[in-house]
């Protein structure tokens, strides 16, 4: 190391962990590199160099920093191995990722290969950088999920994707009688074949609402109301689709208007299982079915998504 580069350092440092706590991820990690070519042998900047190439999606980088911090401790750092994981796992490296899962002691099924279990449920956040949907999945490795629920198009996603998700929580979620861990996804690792169609209907009554949600079709996976939670936007006028608000005024506490999201193989699967339900029962009716695919939100620098809400 020369006098020079000892005396900018510390600047480097303070720079770098500042960058890093104002989100901005592209300069922490030039700043970290920076470092690195100072002090090549400092873990912690490894460390770091690693956590910004996370968030940034390098996973190459990040696999290649994290592994680089656990060679050079004394002792496990589990943090390192955690991230070294989640990018063995996004670059298909599974064998790698199966050794760092059991150097923490994750008991995992098969002895090669991608992870094939059950890990229970969880909540899964899309797209954390931007309106940060959040729906259920179940876990079926360490740090991949299949999603359950029937997510907005906007979101890029849909039921039935293969998500890999971060290894930290960012809270819990009600999941029946108990609560489930919430995870940001980080990026869909598989597309699911059931598209996303918006179902804008007309149910007289509840019973109406759940006899679809409740309705079966073999090249449906999953249908879902999402009136309830769609309350301050109208999806209806987002797609431009012409109707009138008609419970605004009627002082009723049911809402006949209903958007359901439907996860479809076809547009001919979802408007087959759409009339077995308008004609099973008196007043239901379909007004529209639109389906739309949006790409997933880029990400966004500056903003610092990966944290939990208690962190901000």
């Amino acid at each position: 190391m020369t006098a020079e580069s000892s005396e900018k350092q510390p600047d480097l440092r303070e720079r770098a962990y500042a960058a890093f706590d104002d989100s901005k991820l592209g300069q922490a990690r030039e700043l970290f590199e920076a470092l690195l070519a100072i002090e090549p042998d400092d873990p912690n900047l490894h460390y770091m160099a690693g956590l910004a190439c996370k968030y940034l999606r390098d996973w190459s980088a990040c696999l290649a920093h994290n592994s680089r911090s656990l060679a050079l401790r004394s002792e496990l750092d589990e943090a390192s191995v955690w991230n070294a994981g989640i990018a063995a796992t996004a670059l298909a490296d599974h064998d790698q990722a199966r050794r760092l899962w059991q150097q923490v002691g994750i008991k995992l099924p098969g002895e090669h290969g991608p992870v094939e279990g059950n890990f229970g449920h969880c909540s899964i956040r899309l797209n954390a950088w931007d309106e940060g949907e959040t729906l259920f999945a179940q876990r079926i490795d360490v740090v991949r999920a299949k999603l359950l629920n029937v997510p907005l198009p906007e979101s890029g996603y849909r039921c039935g994707d293969i998500v890999l998700h971060d290894g930290a929580s960012t809270g819990r979620r009600r999941w029946g009688s108990s609560e489930v861990f919430v995870f940001n996804a980080l990026q869909r690792l598989q597309q699911s074949e059931f598209a996303t169609y918006a179902a804008f209907c007309i149910c007289p009554e509840a019973a109406d609402a759940e006899a679809l949600a409740q309705a079966e079709h073999a090249e449906v996976a999953e249908v879902e109301d999402w009136t309830d939670s769609l309350r301050q936007y109208c999806l209806r006028c987002s797609y431009g689709t012409p109707h009138a608000h008609r419970d605004e005024s009627s002082g009723s506490n049911w809402r006949t208007q209903r958007s359901f999201g439907i996860a479809a193989r076809s547009r001919a699967a979802a408007e087959s299982l759409l009339e077995r339900w308008c004609a099973a029962g008196r007043g239901r009716e379909v007004e529209s079915l639109e389906q739309r695919d949006y790409p997933i939100p880029e990400l966004q620098d500056g903003i610092g998504w990966w944290a939990s809400p208690d962190d901000n």
